[in-house]
């Protein structure tokens, strides 16, 4: 199963991380398949940088997000809108 999850870089004391599309048994820090954003929490207000697109392609293709990346995708108005088009998708059929 593949998930969307955080992937830390940065120095100690300074994390950055990288929005990644991955196996759910890699290690956070592991291989990944797609990268398709980055978050900085160290800036006031943390910075987010994702590419929509790619972001509701791999939700559409069944990628389950974690809590932290849920989070982002809602205020980045991601995540509604995909779950939205997915349930009314599954009525129709």
């Amino acid at each position: 199963m593949l998930r969307i999850r955080l992937r830390r870089v940065g120095k100690r004391g300074k994390p950055s991380y990288r929005i990644v599309v991955a196996d759910s048994t890699a290690p956070r820090d592991g291989a990944y398949v797609d990268w398709i954003g980055h978050y900085d929490p160290m800036v006031d207000p943390p910075l987010v940088t994702l590419q929509k697109d790619r972001a509701a392609e791999w939700l559409k293709k069944g990628a389950q997000p974690s809590d932290a990346v849920r989070r982002i995708l809602e205020r980045e108005k991601v995540y509604g809108q995909v779950s939205s088009q997915v349930d009314r998708n599954e009525r129709v059929d």
